[in-house]
C-alpha cells in the first residue's frame, strides 16, 4: 500500500509532464541546498540557471510549478528572504496591476482589434508588407505604450485569426443564405493548410514582438527600466528619446531592413504564406459579420473605438498608472457594451493571471540575485574602464545579463550603480549621460535574445495561444537570433561611433546646464 501511495504521489507530481522532465525537477531540489552550504554565489547562479530552464521547457509544464518549488526552497534554505520578495513585489507593483488589468482591458476591446486586423489581413495581400505593418505598428505603439499590453493586443489578434480557421476547420462553419458556393472551398482544408496558416501566425507574432522591442527602447515609458533610468538621470520624454536617437533610429531602421530580409530570402523559417483556403475563409468570415453586423454591434465598435482612444491618450500623458487605466478599460468597455455578468467579467482573467502568478516567482529569482549579489563582479569589472570602452562593455555586459535574467532588474540595477558612481565623484556628469544611454540600450536590444530577456517575449511564449502555433522557447530563440545579432551589432555600433557627438551638442546647446545642480559633476566640457 505504501509503495502505491509513493508512486500515486510521483505520478501525481507535475502531472503530464514527461518523467526525464520530473527527475530533472527532483534532481535540482535535492542538489541545491548541498550546493548552497558549500558556495552561495554558485548556488545562486545554479538557481537561475534552472529557472530558465523551466521557462525553455514551457511547452512541457508551465513553469510556475516548477519554478515555485525551487523559489519556496530557495527561501527556506536562507538563499533569500520573505521580506526580500515582497520588497521586488512592491517595487514592480506597477507591472503587476498592468498585467492583471491592462490584459483583462484589451479583452473586452478584442472586437474592435479583430475588426481592424482582419481588415488589414484581407485587404494586405503582400506578406511582406503586411510583415512590415505588424513591425512598425508595435514599434509605435509601444513606443507610447507598453510592451506587454501591445503584446495583449498582438496576442488577442491572432487568437482571434486562430479560432476563426478552428470553428471552420472542425466543422462549425457559418454559411450564408443566399450564397453556397462561396463555402464550398472551406471543406478542402488540409493539414498542411493548418501548419502553413501556424507558420504565417508565428512570423506576424514574432515580428510584432521584435517592434516592440524596437519601439520600446525609444522613449521612457516604452520599458519599465526606461522610466527608472529617465528618473534617475532627470530626464523628461523629449529629452529622453532625443538621447536615445542616436542609437535607437539606426537600430529601427536596420530591424525593418531585416524584417525584409527574413521575408523575401525565407531566412529563419520567415516567409510563410496565408494559405488561399485560409485567406478564403478569412474573407468569407470577414463579409459574413459585416452583413449580419446590427446597429447594436455597431455601437459597440464605436464604444470600444471610443475607449482604444482614451486609452492612448491616458497612457501618452501619464494621467495614471497603466494597471489603473486598464481598470477604467475594464469599466468603460464592459459598462458600455452590456457586460455586467461576473462570469462573462472573469474569462477577462484567465490569460493574465497565471503569468502574473509567474512574474512574481521570477521577482523572487531575482531577489535571489540581489542578496547573493550575483551580477556585483560584472559591475565591479566594468567600472575599471574608461571612455568608450567602458560604453561598450556597458552595452554588451546589461545585454548578455538581461539574457539570463530580466531587463528591468538588470537596468536598474546598473543605473543604481552608475548613480552611486556619479555621486561619489568617480565619473563626471556627460560619463554618466553617455552610461544611460548604454545601459538603457543595452538592456533592451540584445534582450530580445531569449523569452526570459523581455516580460512582453515571456508573457507571449507562456500564452494560450504558444502552444496552438507550436511556438516553443527554443523556436522564439531561434526565430530572434537574426534580430538579435542585427540589432545587438548596430546597437554597439552606434554607442561606439555617436554617443560623444550627441553629448557634446546637448552641452553646446546648454540643453542639461539646469540637470547640472541636481546631479553630481559639473560636466568636464
Amino acid at each position: 500500500m505504501q509503495q502505491t501511495m509513493t508512486q500515486a504521489i510521483y505520478n501525481n507530481f507535475l502531472g503530464n509532464a514527461p518523467d526525464w522532465y520530473k527527475k530533472a525537477i527532483i534532481g535540482f531540489l535535492v542538489i541545491n541546498p548541498f550546493i548552497f552550504t558549500m558556495n552561495p554565489y554558485l548556488a545562486g547562479w545554479a538557481l537561475v540557471l534552472q529557472f530558465i530552464f523551466t521557462l525553455a521547457m514551457a511547452l512541457k509544464c508551465y513553469p510556475l510549478q516548477p519554478g515555485g518549488l525551487l523559489l519556496i526552497e530557495a527561501v527556506f534554505i536562507g538563499m533569500t528572504s520573505p521580506d526580500l520578495v515582497m520588497h521586488e513585489v512592491q517595487v514592480n507593483l506597477e507591472v503587476i496591476l498592468l498585467l492583471i488589468f491592462m490584459v483583462a482591458g484589451i479583452f473586452f476591446m478584442k472586437d474592435l482589434l479583430l475588426f481592424g486586423f482582419t481588415k488589414l489581413l484581407t485587404r494586405l495581400k503582400s506578406k511582406l508588407l503586411l510583415s512590415l505593418a505588424f513591425t512598425i505598428t508595435a514599434a509605435v505603439l509601444s513606443a507610447f505604450l507598453d510592451a506587454l499590453t501591445v503584446v495583449a493586443v498582438i496576442i488577442t489578434v491572432a487568437t482571434g485569426f486562430y479560432s476563426i480557421y478552428h470553428k471552420v476547420a472542425s466543422g462549425k462553419e457559418y454559411h450564408h443564405e443566399h450564397d453556397h458556393t462561396e463555402d464550398e472551398h472551406l471543406h478542402h482544408l488540409t493539414r498542411q493548410d493548418l501548419e502553413d496558416f501556424r507558420g504565417f501566425l508565428r512570423n506576424l507574432m514574432m515580428h510584432a514582438s521584435i517592434g516592440t522591442a524596437l519601439g520600446g527602447v525609444m522613449t521612457m515609458v516604452g520599458e519599465p527600466q526606461n522610466l527608472i533610468i529617465a528618473q534617475k538621470a532627470n530626464w523628461d520624454f523629449i529629452e529622453f528619446f532625443i538621447r536615445m536617437s542616436p542609437v535607437t533610429i539606426p537600430v529601427f531602421v536596420f530591424g525593418l531592413i531585416t524584417t525584409v530580409l527574413l521575408e523575401k530570402f525565407r531566412l529563419f523559417t520567415y516567409g510563410a504564406q496565408l494559405p488561399e483556403n485560409v485567406r478564403a475563409i478569412l474573407d468569407e468570415y470577414d463579409r459574413h459579420l459585416d452583413d449580419k453586423r446590427t446597429t447594436r454591434d455597431n455601437a459597440k465598435l464605436a464604444v470600444q473605438a471610443i475607449v482604444a482612444v482614451w486609452l492612448v491618450i491616458g497612457l501618452g500623458l501619464h494621467l495614471a498608472a497603466v494597471g489603473l487605466i486598464g481598470l477604467t478599460v475594464i469599466v468603460l468597455a464592459t459598462a458600455f457594451t452590456g457586460i455586467v455578468e461576473e462570469h462573462q467579467i472573469g474569462h477577462a482573467f484567465e490569460e493574465a493571471l497565471p503569468f502574473t502568478a509567474l512574474l512574481v516567482v521570477f521577482f523572487g529569482v531575482v531577489a535571489v540575485i540581489i542578496q547573493q549579489q550575483l551580477f556585483t563582479p560584472v559591475i565591479d569589472w566594468v567600472l575599471t574602464y574608461e571612455g568608450k570602452t567602458q560604453m561598450m562593455l556597458f552595452y554588451l555586459a546589461n545585454g548578455l545579463l538581461s539574457m539570463v535574467s530580466d531587463n528591468v532588474f538588470v537596468g536598474s540595477v546598473y543605473i543604481t550603480e552608475v548613480g552611486a558612481a556619479l555621486e561619489h565623484g568617480s565619473i563626471t556628469r556627460d560619463q554618466f549621460d553617455m552610461l544611460a544611454v548604454a545601459i538603457n540600450t543595452g538592456t533592451n536590444l540584445p534582450s530580445v535574445a531569449t523569452p526570459n530577456g523581455q516580460a512582453a517575449f515571456l508573457f507571449m511564449l507562456t500564452s494560450a495561444l504558444a502552444p496552438l502555433l507550436r511556438l516553443s522557447y527554443g523556436k522564439m530563440v531561434y526565430m530572434a537570433l537574426p534580430y538579435t545579432i542585427v540589432l545587438t551589432i548596430v546597437g554597439l555600433a552606434s554607442v561606439y561611433l555617436n554617443l560623444y557627438g550627441m553629448t557634446e551638442w546637448f552641452y553646446d546647446m546648454h540643453w542639461i546646464n539646469h540637470h547640472t545642480a541636481n546631479l553630481g559633476t559639473a560636466p568636464s566640457h
